[in-house]
């Protein structure tokens, strides 16, 4: 139904979106430092379930209102952009802040870890690029049917998105003591990562491509 080569495609994309630090990513990180790997699992599965919003979204025609209105597609990608571009700069600026160096905050019920880890992934430009923009291009009208096309490439992107994120919460607390005593190693660490959003930010914005229709 889809092809391997689009499978790997899919997960390289994955990869590279969620390796790169984002909403999703701070938010896991600070919670599982200051509050516990229980409090960043509640999250991340906050975060999943924004993940399916948006494949549920994507594979039901949404990706057909931006065909129609590209300018609304435009609007929404270019407001992405910028918001990456947004994360670079704090990242890179003066005095920025790493992801794996939060700032403390205080305990949430499993509830509002739930609740807000949904709405940071609803919220998060990337998401929503990823399914809206990305994915689509990876389904092929000739290898059968498009939706469940698209439901399977999107199962592959949050299997390899929440496989990294679980191994992030896992690891953040000892990454975070790692890091903090090599403080060079933590500004390296801000800033790649400042670096490929930029990037990321300024491809997104130049791109001219159109949403394929899932």
């Amino acid at each position: 139904m889809v092809t391997l080569s689009s499978v790997l495609a899919v997960s390289a994309v994955a990869l590279g979106m969620v390796l790169t630090p984002g909403p999703n990513m701070m938010y896991l990180v600070s919670r599982s430092i200051t509050q516990g790997r229980r409090a960043g699992i509640v999250s991340l599965a906050g975060v999943a379930l924004g993940f399916l919003v948006y494949l549920t979204a994507t594979n039901l025609g949404l990706s057909v209102i931006f065909v129609a209105v590209p300018e609304l597609y435009q609007a929404i990608k270019l407001a992405g952009a910028a918001y990456l571009a947004w994360l670079a700069w704090k990242t890179l600026r003066p005095g920025g802040v790493s992801v794996f160096d939060p700032r403390p905050l205080d305990p949430d019920s499993p509830r509002r870890l739930f609740m807000m880890g949904l709405l940071t992934n609803l919220l998060n430009p990337k998401a929503a690029v990823m399914y809206l923009s990305l994915i689509p291009q990876f389904v092929r009208p000739s290898e059968g049917n498009v939706m469940v096309q698209g439901f399977l490439l999107g199962g592959v992107q949050l299997a390899v998105s929440m496989a990294v994120n679980l191994t992030i919460v896992l690891a953040a607390g000892g990454i975070a003591v790692f890091l903090a005593r090599r403080p060079t190693w933590l500004r390296v660490q801000r800033y790649l990562m400042g670096t490929v959003l930029g990037v990321i930010a300024v491809k997104l914005a130049t791109d001219r491509g159109r949403p394929a229709v899932v």
